[in-house]
């Protein structure tokens, strides 16, 4: 007798569609496994044959983490590209070597966590080099391409499943999982959820990860926006997933919740789907979740609602299906067209800032001096993948004008250290392989410990020799790091001695930075990392909490003296300057300033001192500001974030004229500090931020970027009809060579009724054009792209009236202009007596902050540190007449009420303080008032006020 084949269960049958494939996975599924699946690292169902599954996979542009792969520049440099057809072949090429990595390695994960939309509001924010502008219909277009190539284009199955960071309104690192972003009901709907909204809508990403931050008081892993919002744009099923610890953040750090069931429940509940936290051990969120069941804050249908997003991620990705995978075969790792491609997209990211009487291109017989801290290297961010080829700018230009036309001086100070005793620090002959960190790729980088196979740092002891020749290098803010002879850093491993030991500062915690503070007749040097200071034992230098040694610092030669010996003896000096990836700027770290590092303006300064003809070229993840007294006499500057491992090679193609410069700035350049709003500030409206709103002089405003041709625009042609505003005119290539012009169109409304944008991007195309040709370009404008959220219907409104329609090479640069009247919904004055205020739907306000009204939905306002805040509300309809104002409000104080700036018509104060903050009480008082009024209210004291209602 034969034994009958089992039947295949209908979640194996492709045939049927994947919901009722899911409906009937998850029906086989126990409460235990079903729990194991809201862990990141799911454990595999064995009786079921269904494999372990791990969500995220960093790849923000190029796999990062797993070791080598292709690496493409920052994700503000594709944003300075402009230009969506580039980016979406990059994503492409991404997700091809993600399977690629998987087929060989299976901790290569297919749920990729980017990319990183949050808009680039503010330049001091550490990540800025994650983001790709502060406009977020620049921002939306890029990630959607990127998206789009992740995905893949097969109808069914997806290469890739991206996931978009971090929701939301997110801009600081300083405190970033306990501070809160105050954002207003306009600057929610029509700058921060924008950038998400329009890719979800796209179809291309399968779900987000929310912030660590809190906005309007609530973290956003308890945000309601994901179901009121996120969850309303799109028909798939999208998978949300926790940044890493931040559900243990809503009790440890946070206190929102007292204990972790809840907060576990919350989250769950407001829509997190898959929890990260505790690295790979999922115990810890297990019993969370068992505890939370238990106590009756969760049911099994809730879990449900979570297993089956994830479960829809997978079965997209062919994992159900491997034999109708179209994914499954893919090889291309590192291919030829692989480098072409991140050649080409760091060629397109550079941008000319300033280029006065023609400096560049280069002639081809360019005697040239190479100068400054970045022109030998090739840098590397928390989210790259490990180099598998390197291009620096030194070696880019020693390839294209010749090694024999060209002088390099790095400009690190050269220095000893002569202890105590009079002996000097000595790096001691070690013959053992090199070593790049993270070469074979890790789960968490964080975890990748230094090196001890090699010495530690010794002394003289006999005082006679001169110890060891050290590079110091002055980042900013005093941090120092020193690199020995052979390339390697001082750093510090988990034993605490110091060696010369890395390739490049890096790390979770950075152990190759030290800084000198000046100690009796000499220095301590203090290793940041550990924050100890360094001693000297007899085993060899370490760091220690006691017996700090006391160094002298003898300067063997100056940076700024060898930059200028070489540039005076060029026929142009680059000065190649900008960051390190990891240090003064970066995850969990803001920037303190625009400013160029002093050590960094010491050597352009030698370097224009000695030579008239001084480029300046910044590679850096975010802008600078130039000093005034410098930038006259810089007759050439260019800009590219780090360009990945073509960047040596773009920027010399570039400079000898192979490519002309079209990138251009997608966020404004600030002039100085001062022009910048505190950096928790997030009303862009009120504190006039970005190119939208600033109203100062920028020193290179948004879309800025020369070319080496010239492009004239002309035949602008707008018209209003079936929905759409549709605009045609036409760009020429002037110039002699073939060169690339980015071409944008702005909006603007001409006497808007509430504060709008000074012009904001509706559309833009980069467009390649040979000498003498001309592009007729199209464009056509959703009459959407025209309204703003009228706070007082809660809703999108477009304002009838004239818009102008602005064409031009930046935001600050217009070269054609035109005007349509559109036909809009009228304003009409609040219905007050009906709706009475949200308290948060404000029109103006200065001293409040907006907060949660309770911990699961809605919005209050609260003076900002129980000081004073003023409220207006304009065009408030009372009607025939009202008698009687209540307010909603909790804490301790006053509200004052009155009407078009005149005297307090009414007080309500709470005659003591209600027993939390989301005790609600409803005061009253007694009022005269009709017809169309603004309201002003003015609170008093730590007191939440939700609502404001009229009656009589």
């Amino acid at each position: 007798m034969t034994a009958q084949t089992p039947p295949t269960p209908p979640f194996r049958d492709p045939q049927l569609p994947f919901a009722k494939r899911i409906d009937d996975l998850l029906a086989r599924l126990s409460l235990d496994e079903k729990v194991g699946f809201l862990h990141q690292y799911a454990p595999a169902v064995e009786r079921l044959g269904v494999a372990a599954f791990r969500t995220g996979q960093e790849a923000l542009h190029g796999v990062a983490w797993m070791g080598p792969a292709t690496v493409f520049p920052q994700a503000v440099g594709l944003g300075a590209t402009w230009n969506e057809e580039l980016v979406g072949r990059v994503g492409d090429a991404v997700s091809k070597e993600v399977r690629a990595m998987r087929a060989r390695d299976d901790r290569v994960g297919l749920n990729v966590w980017s990319p990183t939309v949050n808009l680039l509001r503010h330049p001091l924010w550490g990540r800025n080099e994650e983001g790709y502008s502060e406009d977020p219909k620049l921002t939306s277009a890029i990630a959607t391409a990127y998206t789009r190539g992740l995905r893949g284009d097969h109808p069914t199955y997806w290469r890739t499943a991206p996931v978009l960071k971090h929701w939301l309104a997110h801009n600081n690192e300083t405190g970033r999982d306990v501070t809160s972003s105050s954002v207003r009901p306009r600057v929610l709907h029509e700058y921060d959820l924008r950038a998400f909204r329009e890719t979800v809508e796209a179809g291309t990403v399968a779900g987000v990860m929310p912030a660590y931050n809190l906005v309007n008081g609530r973290p956003n892993h308890v945000s309601p926006y994901l179901r009121e919002h996120l969850r309303t744009w799109t028909d798939e099923d999208l998978l949300v997933c926790s940044d890493a610890g931040a559900p243990s953040n809503l009790v440890d750090s946070e206190h929102y919740f007292d204990t972790h069931e809840e907060a576990t429940a919350a989250s769950l509940l407001a829509g997190v789907d898959s929890f990260t936290d505790h690295g790979t051990d999922g115990s810890t969120i297990v019993a969370r979740v068992q505890g939370a069941l238990d106590q009756g804050l969760l049911t099994e249908a809730d879990l449900d609602a979570a297993v089956r997003r994830q479960l829809s991620v997978r079965f997209r990705l062919g994992e159900f299906d491997p034999a109708h995978d179209p994914h499954a075969d893919i090889d291309d790792f590192d291919t030829p067209a692989h480098r072409a491609l991140a050649q080409e997209a760091a060629e397109q990211a550079v941008v000319l800032l300033k280029n006065a009487g023609d400096l560049l291109p280069l002639a081809h017989d360019t005697r040239l001096a190479v100068v400054g801290l970045l022109a030998d290297e090739c840098k590397l961010d928390w989210y790259s993948g490990t180099l598998i080829h390197r291009s620096t700018p030194l070696e880019g230009l020693y390839e294209r004008f010749g090694a024999e036309r060209v002088e390099f001086a790095e400009g690190v100070d050269r220095v000893r250290l002569k202890t105590s005793q009079g002996a000097y620090l000595h790096v001691p002959l070690a013959d053992v392989p090199d070593e790049v960190c993270g070469a074979e790729g890790a789960l968490d980088p964080a975890l990748l410990a230094g090196r001890t196979d090699l010495p530690p740092l010794t002394t003289d002891a006999t005082g006679t020799g001169t110890g060891t020749e050290f590079a110091l290098v002055d980042w900013g803010e005093g941090v120092l790091t020193l690199r020995a002879p052979d390339g390697r850093y001082l750093s510090v491993a988990e034993d605490g001695y110091v060696r010369a030991s890395a390739d490049q500062p890096g790390g979770w915690v950075v152990q190759e930075t030290f800084r000198l503070e000046p100690h009796e007749n000499g220095h301590l040097l203090l290793h940041i990392g550990t924050g100890r200071h360094v001693s000297v034992a007899a085993d060899g230098v370490k760091v220690a909490e006691e017996g700090a040694e006391v160094f002298e610092l003898l300067i063997v030669e100056r940076g700024e003296d060898a930059v200028a010996r070489v540039a005076e003896a060029a026929d142009v000096a680059l000065v190649v300057a900008g960051n390190d990836p990891h240090i003064n700027g970066r995850e969990t770290e803001d920037r303190t300033t625009l400013r160029l590092p002093a050590h960094q303006q010491r050597l352009l300064r030698a370097a224009r001192a000695a030579n008239p003809n001084t480029v300046l070229a910044l590679v850096a993840a975010y802008p600078y500001t130039i000093d005034p007294s410098d930038l006259p006499g810089l007759p050439a500057i260019l800009w590219t974030a780090h360009g990945g491992q073509a960047a040596g090679t773009a920027l010399a193609r570039v400079l000898a004229g192979d490519v002309s410069p079209a990138g251009r700035v997608p966020q404004t350049w600030y002039t100085a500090d001062t022009d910048l709003p505190d950096l928790l500030d997030y009303d862009v409206i009120g504190s006039r931020q970005t190119y939208l709103y600033f109203e100062g002089t920028p020193l290179f405003p948004f879309g800025h970027g020369l070319s080496y041709a010239s492009f004239p625009y002309g035949d602008l042609s707008a018209r209003a009809e079936l929905g759409a505003v549709h605009v045609e005119f036409r760009v020429t290539n002037t110039g002699d060579v073939t060169a690339d012009e980015v071409a944008q169109l702005y909006t603007r409304a001409t006497d808007p009724s509430v504060p709008r944008p000074r012009r904001e991007l509706a559309a833009h195309r980069r467009v390649t054009l040979a000498p003498g040709e001309t592009a007729d370009l199209s464009f056509e404008l959703p009459l959407s792209a025209f309204e703003f959220w009228d706070v007082a219907r809660g809703g999108h409104r477009l304002e009838p009236g004239a818009y102008d329609l602005l064409v031009g090479a930046s935001s600050e640069d217009i070269r054609l202009r035109t005007t349509v009247t559109l036909t809009g919904e009228p304003a009409a004055p609040r219905a007050v007596l009906q709706q009475g205020l949200d308290a948060a739907d404000f029109d103006e306000q200065s001293g409040g902050e907006i907060v949660d009204r309770t911990k699961t939905a809605g919005d209050a306002v609260t003076p900002a540190g129980g000081g004073t805040a003023e409220l207006a509300y304009r065009h408030c309809d009372f009607g025939a007449g009202v008698t009687e104002v209540t307010v909603e409000v909790a804490g301790e104080g006053a509200v004052e009420l009155s009407l078009d700036g005149g005297p307090t018509l009414a007080e309500l104060a709470l005659p003591a303080a209600t027993s939390g903050p989301y005790d609600y009480t409803t005061l009253g008082a007694g009022i005269v008032a009709e017809g169309v009024h603004d309201v002003h209210i003015r609170l008093r004291g730590p007191l939440r006020l939700a609502h404001v209602g009229f009656s009589g």
